[in-house]
């Protein structure tokens, strides 16, 4: 059985950093698109970013580019997305998906003062 576990997430301070990380068990990654989503409060459930097992081409959504950063390491089954300079509209519950079918149950993400 393939699972996902996040971590990393917490409170951070607006203009701080975090780092998630997203472990894969039953499977490799290395064949695999693998993305991170969002959701806040009242929201809906947004792709944020995504990195591709192929080609190192990427993709972010406009409102994380030059902030967020995802890598992934495929022997260690995993995936981690640097968050710099984090906004109060940051905060969202992040997941893990291994494209398409693969989620984790989520970190909490709070950026406040």
């Amino acid at each position: 059985q393939v699972q996902l576990v996040e971590s990393g997430g917490g409170l951070v301070q607006p203009g701080g950093s975090l780092r998630l990380s997203c472990q894969a068990s039953g499977a490799t990654l290395n064949h695999y698109y693998v993305a991170w989503f969002r959701q806040g409060p009242g929201k809906d459930q947004e792709e944020v970013v995504c990195i591709s097992h192929l080609d190192g081409n990427n993709y972010y959504a406009d409102a994380v580019k030059g902030r967020f950063t995802i890598s992934r390491d495929d022997a260690k089954a995993m995936v981690y997305l640097q968050m710099t300079s984090l906004k109060p509209e940051d905060t969202a519950i992040y997941t893990c998906n291994m494209v398409p079918h693969i989620w984790g149950q989520g970190t909490q993400v709070t950026v406040s003062s």
